[in-house]
Parts: structure tokens; sequence; C-alpha cells
């Protein structure tokens, strides 16, 4: 043999030892990573506390594009979650929100109950029954026979459930009451490893947990020009919110790193050439949905916090799986928490837009004009639910009442826009009613939408909700990391809507069902 050829394929070899098995022609792994309410602005903000291994490997190394949106208004953790798994939006998957009105009972009902479904270590039933349309999980099990796995892990039932869709193998949250790993019976039975990690969980260590800055450069870094922060803090979790709180602080990222890492060594997950999906979901915000000013260091310690178990999930799917052989997505939930602020204070334009109080007025003004009766039937949100049966008991035509209706509210302070049920099933197209048409579900959805004017704060005093209305674009990026991908920026616009089919070209398989977005051809592959 030419000694030259020899050499040459003993080096060859020799770095296939070293880096393992060549790049397969699909990925072994999928792990979809969701984080919810990251920013932008925040993460780049924060980026000199940072390590080498999380958000800059993502972001040197990655295909990042930085001008990400979700195809809908008032978006939320529920409905965010069941658009980038579907690749489609509340109009089409059925997911309008965390709530919404039960139109049997007319009372608020959770986007995943399901009494049909004991819980599996929890007092909550259960199942993805409302989400109407395939997940990306749903089409790798049909087009695998079954063989692929499948699970998610999220300190929350509703992203846990939302992610894994219909086929998965199993899905896991943080139960709010006993701080256990739980799920439904709607999937498998509890895999063993989760029962052994249950042994070790928050619950059996809470009283122990404590959440202190991770390091002084967290104290001393002042990212936030408010002279009356607090440089410290120290929590520890305890009374009957403790779970709650924990779920909801920087803590609980280190509880999903293990989780994940289990899940991948207890399953075999990227064992073979058939592709497995892991849906993961962290927490950026402020701690138990505080304010950003009473909790601003506990936030950088967030993300400080977080691109340190980022650094430490990628770390070991290279090790097991190899980077070249996963494929690894990451993006937000796309919202944040509005802070209540008085803005008067400022002089900025402002006032309370009371639902309670519109939807009395309006049943008064339909009693004037058709008698006596509750028009009104309910309200939720910004949304108003007529009595569909006393309108057919009167012989009333929907689209005449909510006509009047529309006319009523426009005179009401506080409202920039009114949309019936009728305007946006028939209604002709605008910029304006796009994202509330993707947003609206008919069988969800109230009969009427009441867009207040940003600056306002939409109240519900019967059951003291409040919230500050901000039209504000919301910057957040999307990230494909390994496969072979080599690091580029991108800054055209992009929806959330692009991730499953993306994902499903890349592992070679037909999108969700309800997903009419073509996949993104900017990735190199």
């Amino acid at each position: 043999m030419n000694i030259r050829l020899f050499t040459a394929l003993l080096i060859s070899s020799s770095v296939s030892v070293v880096l393992g098995q060549p790049r397969t022609s699909v990925p072994k792994m999928v792990v979809g990573i969701t984080i919810d309410r990251l920013r932008t602005d925040y993460m780049e903000a924060f980026s000199p506390l940072y390590g080498e291994g999380g958000f800059k490997r993502l972001m040197n190394g990655g295909v990042v594009y930085s001008n990400v949106e979700y195809s809908t208004a008032n978006v939320d953790r529920a409905s965010s979650v069941a658009s980038l798994y579907t690749g489609t939006v509340p109009y089409n998957h059925g997911i309008v929100g965390e709530m919404w009105m039960n139109r049997s009972t007319m009372r608020p009902m959770y986007c995943v109950d399901d009494a049909t479904y004991a819980g599996d270590g929890t007092i909550d039933k259960s199942s993805p029954k409302h989400l109407l349309v395939s997940t990306i999980g749903d089409e790798l099990k049909v087009a695998t026979e079954g063989k692929a796995m499948v699970y998610s892990i999220a300190p929350y039932r509703e992203v846990a459930i939302l992610s894994a869709g219909h086929a998965a193998d199993w899905a896991m949250w943080i139960d709010d009451f006993t701080g256990k790993w739980v799920g439904t019976e709607f999937y498998s039975p509890k895999p063993s490893w989760v029962r052994y990690i249950n042994a070790l969980s928050v619950s059996e260590r809470i009283g122990n947990v404590e959440w202190a800055p991770s390091n002084y450069a967290v104290e001393s870094y002042n990212y936030y020009l408010l002279s009356n922060r607090k440089s410290s803090f120290k929590h520890k979790f305890k009374g009957d919110r403790r779970f709650r709180e924990f779920k909801n602080s920087a803590c609980v990222n280190e509880d999903i790193t293990q989780m994940a890492r289990s899940c991948i060594n207890s399953s075999n997950m990227g064992s073979d050439d058939v592709p497995d999906l892991l849906s993961v979901c962290y927490y950026a915000g402020t701690f138990d949905n505080k304010p950003m000013i009473q909790s601003a260091t506990e936030l950088q310690d967030t993300y400080v916090r977080l691109d340190a178990e980022i650094a430490k999930l990628i770390d070991y799917i290279d090790k097991i799986v190899g980077l070249d052989n996963a494929l690894i997505f990451v993006t937000s939930t796309g919202y944040d928490n509005e802070e209540t602020q008085d803005l008067s204070k400022y002089r900025v334009p402002t006032g309370n837009f009371q639902i309670n109080r519109c939807a009395a007025l309006l049943n008064m003004y339909l009693v004037a004009v058709y008698g006596s009766g509750k028009y009104v039937e309910s309200y939720y949100g910004n949304q108003l639910y007529l009595n569909h049966k006393l309108l057919e008991e009167k012989q009333l035509n929907l689209a005449e009442v909510q006509e009047r209706c529309e006319d009523f509210l426009f005179q009401y302070s506080g409202i920039r826009d009114v949309y019936t049920s009728q305007r946006l099933m028939q209604g002709a197209w605008t910029p304006g009613i796009s994202k509330i048409r993707n947003g609206y579900n008919p069988k969800r959805s109230g009969d009427i939408l009441i867009e207040v004017i940003p600056g306002w704060n939409l109240v519900n005093e019967d059951v003291a909700s409040r919230k500050m209305v901000r039209d504000s674009h919301f910057e957040f990026p999307l990230i494909f990391f390994g496969y072979g991908l080599e690091g580029k920026k991108i800054y055209n616009r992009v929806s959330v809507d692009c991730i499953a089919p993306t994902v499903s070209h890349l592992i070679r398989i037909r999108a969700p069902n309800a997903c009419s977005s073509a996949p993104l051809d900017d990735l190199g592959k």
C-alpha cells in the first residue's frame, strides 16, 4: 500500500474515533428548547456575565434569526407553544390561550383540562384533547410507525402537554402542590426513571433551597439605571406557594436540565438511526412574576444561571449523541407580563377599561332595544359572550345584534376597535385584522373582541385582575444549532410558524397537518 495513502487512512480513522460517527442523513435527535419569556434585549444586556458554552456558543455557532414574531395578537405561554409545535395559529390549532370560556358551562376552562384522564402523580386531569391538529412529535411517531421516542419536559402542565402532542411517550411537569414530576394517564405509564428522579426532586429538598446571586459579578453589574435597585437578594421557598414560586425562579432551570439529561440517558434517545424528539422548557421571567423594578438583580441572575444550564445540556448532547447528529432549536414563548404602572404621573395618556362594567352597560343597552333578558351571558379577558339561546328564543339575528353592539361599544372610553365574530369570519382582510383573526377560534373565542387602547389598563373587578395593554414588538431570537450547521445571522423577518415545517423537513417527515408555511430555506440544508 502506498505510504501516503496508508497515512491518510490512518489519520481519517483516528479522527473518526475521536469525533464519533459521521453525520447521519437525518438527525438522530431533535431537541426543542423553548425559553419562557426570553427577551433579546435582556439576553444581550447580560452577555458580559456569561460563560462561553451557553448563549455565546449558540449565537456564534448557530443559524440565528434575530427578527422573529408570532402571527397572532395577545400571545401567552399556551398559545405560543401550541403554535411552535403545530406550525399554525390558534384559529386552526384551537389553543386561544391558557384559559378560555367554555360555551357549554359559561365557566373559564384550562387549555389541557380533560376529566377523562386521571393525573399520574397529580390531582390534575389532563390531555391534549383541545389541541385540534397534529404536532411535530405526532408526525414523527406516524412516520416511524411508533419507533421514534417523543418526550417533553417543562415546569408547567400546559407547556409539557402541548409540546408533546397526542402521540408522545410521556409529558412531564412539576406539580404545583407536591413539587414532584408528574404527568397524565393519557400517555404511556410513567417511566421508571422518573420515579427515581422524584426521590431526589424539589419536593424532597425544597426546605434547603436558597436562591442568592450566583457570583459577585451579578451583584455588581448594573444594567438597570435604578437608584433603588437592590444589588443582592436571598430567597427561601416556604408556605403553600413554595413550589409555584420555585417554578417561576432561576432555580427551576437546574431541575429541567437534570431531568433532560436523565431522559436522554435512561431512554437511550439518539442511540439509533430513528430520530427522537425531546422538548424542553426553561424559565427566563422575573421572580414569581413580580415587576422587573422589584427583581432586577434576580432577573440578571436568572439569565446567568440559564446560560450555565444551556451549556450543560449542549455539552451532554454532544457527549451522548454528538452535535453533528443532533438538531437543536431555541426560541421564546414571545411574551412578557406587562407591568402595571401609573403612567399618569408622567403625563402619558392612560386610563382603566373595566370589562365587567362594559358588559353590564352593553346588556342594559340591549335590554332597551330588544326587551328584558341577559343578552351578554359572560365575559373573559377582553371578550364578550352573547346569549345565543336567548337570541334564538327572541328570533334575533346574531349578526344584526353584533352590529348594534359594535356601534354602542365604539362610544365607550378606552376602546380602540371592536371585532365581532361576523367581522372576523367574513369581513374584508386588512393588515390590522390579520393577527386578531389568527388568534380567534369560532368555538372558543367570544362573540365580540374588544381592542383596548395601548397604555390603558384592562381591568376585571370581579376577579381583581389588571393588565396594561401594550402593542410594542417583543424581540426574541430563533436559533438552529448542531447537525453540521454553520454559524450565521439572518435579519429577515420570520414567523415561528416556520419552525415546525423546517424541523420536519430536516428529519424527512411531513409537516404537521394544519401547517401551511414553507420550511426556512437559508439554513444551508
